[in-house]
């Protein structure tokens, strides 16, 4: 039976599942490969069990279709095929955003469909316009007619998605118009029938300022969070899929990831932690790119990571009791065994520099470089050696 050596540290590694396909039972085939992983020695209490998303999505088949997106905004928001509609700050996303922008298009096929980005970067820090373009405009808001003959191509995905958004809409016979301000009440302007607050994290801000000036406004979580095929996050955390088909996030992934934490307890024995995870919070130092276009990190986790990663600063207390107080390895290996084990107050010089942060949004984080955007055949992780065992 294989075991981790005791002088191994925190670490995580991926599951191989093969196919999950609609239907099947999630914690059941994560519990079948956790049987293996337990008789292998590979399980201890502590662990952390990581399911990405898209996979719990896909056996609940959660899908719902662009069809089912025009039926519901226009419902939502009232509108007529000759309806004006205008979504406020979505993300330059062909996976992310896309679909929902040909559902909300075929609502209005003879109106019209006012996209309205932020500039010069979407929310989550994709390029939508040259920054120095829109730096020698200097004005708010920009208009069709100002970039017109302009194209402004992702410096990673060659996409201009001004045009991009644009031949959507017009694909569904709708009229389009594109306009790019950070002011939130421009598009009210232009006399929309309906607002679709269509922004991620900054949903409820967006939506407060409308809402002030305008009332029929939704954001995308209002939209397919509640029936069968529903997520608590709406339309949020969904994804592109095969023809004209959109996979929602999970839905009750609360249940799911109790479920199988405390099957393993039952069956294996072992105290260990579950999650479901999204995109990994991080930001992405040479694009620019915030990698979180979901709602959250982590969208279900069990109680035991509600908590924050914190701990002691070892180069500064090393440090000080080598060159201040002349300790040799030994007794400074001593000291630091003895200063975990200790409260010290949050604004103490041993905890500078370990900034707290959620633990489930370290370890989504962690396990979605792991996992890889394409899931890399690996979408159950295991991290170990980050929850203290009392």
């Amino acid at each position: 039976m294989l075991r981790i050596p005791e002088y191994i540290g925190p670490m995580a590694f991926g599951l191989k599942m093969g196919v999950i396909l609609p239907g099947m039972d999630i914690v059941e085939k994560v519990y079948e490969r956790l049987i293996s992983c337990s008789e292998d020695g590979l399980i201890s209490d502590g662990d952390v069990i990581c399911i990405t998303e898209s996979v719990v999505a896909r056996a609940q088949s959660n899908y719902i279709t662009i069809d089912d997106i025009a039926r519901e905004i226009g419902a939502r928001l009232k509108l007529n095929p000759e309806s004006r509609v205008a979504v406020i700050f979505p993300i330059a996303s062909r996976n992310r955003f896309s679909m929902l922008l040909k559902g909300i298009a075929r609502a209005v096929p003879r109106g019209e469909v006012v996209v309205q980005f932020s500039h010069p970067d979407d929310e989550v820090g994709n390029q939508v316009i040259d920054p120095e373009f829109a730096g020698y405009l200097n004005k708010e808001p920009i208009t069709d007619e100002d970039i017109k003959g302009h194209s402004f191509r992702h410096p990673v995905t060659g996409v201009d998605y001004i045009d991009f958004y644009r031949d959507i809409i017009s694909s569904e016979g709708a009229g389009a118009v594109i306009i790019l301000s950070n002011n939130p009440l421009h598009a009210l302007e232009l006399h929309p029938d309906g607002v679709i607050a269509a922004d991620i994290h900054t949903r409820l801000k967006t939506e407060k300022t409308i809402a002030d000036w305008f009332e029929n406004c939704i954001t995308l979580d209002q939209v397919f969070n509640e029936g069968e095929k529903s997520s608590e996050w709406g339309l949020l955390g969904s994804n592109m899929s095969a023809g004209e088909r959109i996979k929602l996030a999970p839905r009750n992934g609360q249940q799911v990831v109790e479920s199988l934490q405390k099957k393993i307890k039952s069956n294996l024995g072992h105290d260990v932690q579950v999650m479901i995870y999204g995109d990994g919070a991080y930001l992405d130092p040479t694009s620019g790119i915030y990698e979180l276009a979901d709602p959250r990190a982590a969208f279900a986790a069990t109680a035991g990571l509600n908590c924050v990663r914190e701990g002691l600063k070892y180069k500064y207390l090393a440090d000080q009791c080598f060159h201040e107080d002349n300790k040799n390895a030994e007794e400074i290996e001593s000291i630091l065994s003895e200063s975990i084990k200790r409260q010290m107050p949050e604004n103490s010089l041993e905890k500078e520099g370990t900034t707290p942060r959620k633990m489930e949004d370290v370890l989504a984080s962690l396990a979605d470089l792991v996992s890889g955007s394409a899931d890399a055949g690996t979408p159950v992780v295991v991290i170990k050696g980050f929850i203290k065992q009392a």
